[in-house]
């Protein structure tokens, strides 16, 4: 399993834990949105590893622009319901095999 993959779910975890109602949301003011910007890290660094692996980068893509709009109370719940789905489909798909060169 690459990095890529491992980050996949880690990060679609973490959108899993910050989408619970009410509590993704205290967790979120109560550290005052750190965890968005966190997040923001992580899934540009996912981004980065997945695009090097020709992964599937839609999980990344949606949970980056989830950390943007994550502050808004019912929209970013919706996003990161969206954004842990689509990241752990993307974890569990299979990463594409690297062609083998003919000599």
């Amino acid at each position: 399993m690459s990095a890529s993959r491992i980050l996949k779910w880690v990060t679609g975890s973490l959108e899993a834990i910050l989408a619970i109602p009410f509590f993704g949301g205290a967790l979120i003011i109560s550290l005052y949105w750190t965890p968005l910007a966190v997040m923001l890290a992580l899934h540009i660094i996912t981004l980065v590893l997945t695009k090097k692996d020709k992964g599937a980068s839609r999980g990344s893509v949606l949970g980056i622009i989830t950390s943007c709009i994550g502050w808004i109370p019912v929209i970013g719940m919706i996003m990161h319901i969206l954004s842990a789905i689509f990241l752990m489909v993307d974890g569990a798909t299979p990463d594409p095999s690297p062609e083998k060169e003919v000599a």
